[in-house]
């Protein structure tokens, strides 16, 4: 009995004695610093790998904090993951340091050091036993690197602050990520003069080549977007600057509960308020501009949008891509008020915010072909005064004179004829004059490049004002083009119009045929199928005479719509087609509905098949 107590005993001082060699040798829940001669490879079976449902995934290396949203740093990739960032981002966190909530605490990425030069898979970071931290992609190729070998470096360390800071044996900064910001500030972040924050090309693509940039220098706060030279779209001046002392750089500072900008470490200059957290907040320049705050509730929110002015969403340079115009959040492309010629066209008629592009591209090499879309009470965003008191005539020809100038913008108060005008290089956004918010009359003459043949006065252009004696040399020239150009375009316009009638004609024919043929099924309108269908927008398939689309008709009954395409005019061998198919009925063939025949429309009614086509089952039943 005796022996059994021992043994008993033996036992558990040996379990007490692993446990507590396991504790001691355990990592700690948060592990935020690093020693020297360390590695981390972006290897799939990395420790704190997790995935997504937003598409990105983080595999962290140094975490700091335990329970709720807590800075990391690590691999990072947002949804194309054959290309990672080193990066700094906030995760949810709980009371072991893991990383948790996948489906709603997405990363928020406040900072990475290769944005323009993103790693692959089994990539490694390396705190060198020089104190030199290195990212090398699979290949060994270096794609990023603190340049701080034999500068004493001790460690690695990410503060509570998310900054990530190279430290000596003293405790001293070597080397921080603040020095280096990207797109975001995050709470009790600097950023100073000589410093910016830069855009992302857009919200999936990170590289650092957005259009936008913020900036302090001794005059204040500045938005720019990128052109020659930039142009600003936001400005915070600070006053009475004149005693600044200039060895110490101007700095903002995003606190809780505010943004400051400050000349002197007396004190804030200029605060902009901003609503104070209650959990973890940054705050990100986007890729159309605007400087938005978020902050963790039950999710990522955004509480404060710190740009955008009374001027509201179409004071921004790209709210409606380059030369549209904003009007009450609605973008359009510009027209003259005096002509029916159409200089700009949309991108994209689908998403007009995507800008307008001439017709006609300006060149230099015509520049006596130049001419002016005039647009009254039309502004812009920005305006630098490039000639003072002077009028619209001489402004415009300002503009006509530099070939690099773009549109000549003027401004005014109760007289026209001194006002101020400004001649930017590039046109982006321009909006509606708002005069009782702006307290200024405004026109904008937007350059274009008119054809010759159209350049008569009847046009309703303006018109490039060619010297005298080249205008007593021409004229006899142009008299004759014009007059050639009027026959020329009257024949044409002649035989269009006779073979218009002639088609329309043998078009109506052939469609009133449709009512002397017996035996076809329903008969739709175009208009019909086109509300069924939802304006042809679910599309099912495409087949080798046209498309399939899915479709409801008015009683409910579901159909698949085939617009036939490159069948040219209705034909009675068609329609004799539509009648022959139409009355068989056989439980293994699909059955034809009905069709529509209307002028160059021709389409057939099937009923719709929610199981797919039979090659989906013959041939990718797997």
């Amino acid at each position: 009995m005796g022996m059994s107590w021992n043994l008993c005993w033996v036992l558990l001082f040996t379990l007490f004695q692993t446990f507590s060699f396991r504790l001691m040798n355990a990592q700690p829940y948060d592990y935020p610093i690093a020693n020297l001669s360390t590695s981390w490879i972006n290897s799939v079976s990395a420790p704190h790998s997790v995935n997504f449902t937003d598409g990105s995934t983080v595999r962290a290396i140094l975490i700091r904090g335990t329970y709720g949203p807590k800075y990391a740093c690590g691999f990072f990739c947002n949804g194309n993951c054959d290309s990672y960032l080193f990066a700094i981002f906030i995760v949810q966190t709980n009371s072991v340091s893991y990383i948790t909530s996948p489906a709603v605490g997405f990363p928020q990425v406040v900072w990475s050091a290769n944005r323009n030069n993103p790693v692959r898979i089994n990539a490694t970071l390396k705190l060198t036993s020089d104190g030199d931290l290195v990212l090398q992609d699979v290949d060994g190729t270096l794609a990023w690197s603190t340049n701080t070998s034999g500068k004493s470096v001790a460690g690695l360390n990410l503060t509570d602050t998310g900054n990530l800071v190279l430290f000596d044996v003293n405790n001293s900064v070597v080397w921080q990520s603040f020095d280096h910001p990207t797109d975001s500030l995050v709470p009790g972040q600097k950023l100073v003069s000589g410093q910016k924050l830069t855009a992302s090309v857009s919200a999936t693509n990170w590289t650092q080549g957005g259009l936008f940039s913020l900036s302090v220098t001794n005059e204040g706060l500045f938005a720019f977007i990128e052109s020659n030279p930039p142009q600003t779209y936001y400005q915070e001046l600070i006053s009475g600057s004149g005693t600044k002392d200039n060895r110490e750089p101007s700095y903002v500072t995003f606190l809780n509960g505010s943004l400051t900008l400050s000349t002197t470490s007396a004190g804030p200059d200029v605060v902009i308020p901003i609503p104070e957290a209650s959990s973890a907040q940054y705050m990100k320049l986007g890729p159309d501009g605007h400087l938005r705050v978020h902050e963790w509730g039950v999710e990522w929110t955004e509480v404060a949008d710190l740009l955008t002015g009374y001027l509201g969403e179409c004071n921004y340079p790209m709210v409606c891509g380059e030369n549209g115009i904003c009007s009450n959040g609605q973008c359009s492309c510009p027209r003259s008020s005096t002509s029916e010629t159409s200089y700009f066209r949309q991108i994209n008629d689908r998403q007009p915010d995507l800008g307008c592009s001439e017709t006609t591209a300006l060149t230099c090499e015509a520049s006596q072909y130049h001419s002016f879309v005039e647009l009254e009470d039309i502004t812009y965003f920005t305006f630098s005064s490039d000639i003072s008191n002077t009028d619209t005539e001489s402004c415009k020809q300002a503009c006509l004179n530099n070939c690099s100038c773009k549109a000549a913008l003027f401004h005014y108060g109760l007289n026209s004829s001194e006002g101020d005008c400004y001649l930017p290089s590039q046109i982006f956004s321009l909006m509606n004059n708002e005069k009782e918010k702006t307290h200024y009359n405004s026109s904008a003459f937007i350059k274009v490049q008119i054809v010759p043949s159209a350049a008569s006065p009847s046009s309703g252009m303006s018109p490039t004002p060619a010297p005298i004696q080249k205008k007593k040399s021409r004229f006899a020239t142009m008299l004759g083009s014009i007059i050639g150009s009027f026959l020329a375009l009257f024949l044409i316009i002649g035989f269009m119009a006779f073979m218009f009638l002639k088609k329309r004609k043998h078009g109506e024919v052939e469609e009133d045929y449709l009512d002397q043929v017996p035996g076809l099924p329903t008969r739709f309108s175009y208009t019909d199928l086109q509300t069924a269908t939802d304006n042809f927008s679910k599309k099912l398939g495409q087949g080798g005479f046209g498309s399939v689309f899915e479709g409801t008709l008015k009683d409910g009954m579901e159909v698949a719509v085939k617009c036939l395409e490159g069948l040219g005019q209705i034909k009675k061998s068609f329609l004799a087609e539509v009648e022959s198919i139409g009355s068989i009925h056989h439980v293994n063939l699909v059955r034809l509905i009905g069709f529509c025949a209307e002028k160059s429309h021709m389409l057939l009614v099937y009923e719709y098949m929610s199981n797919g086509s039979l090659d989906k089952w013959i041939y990718h039943r797997n």
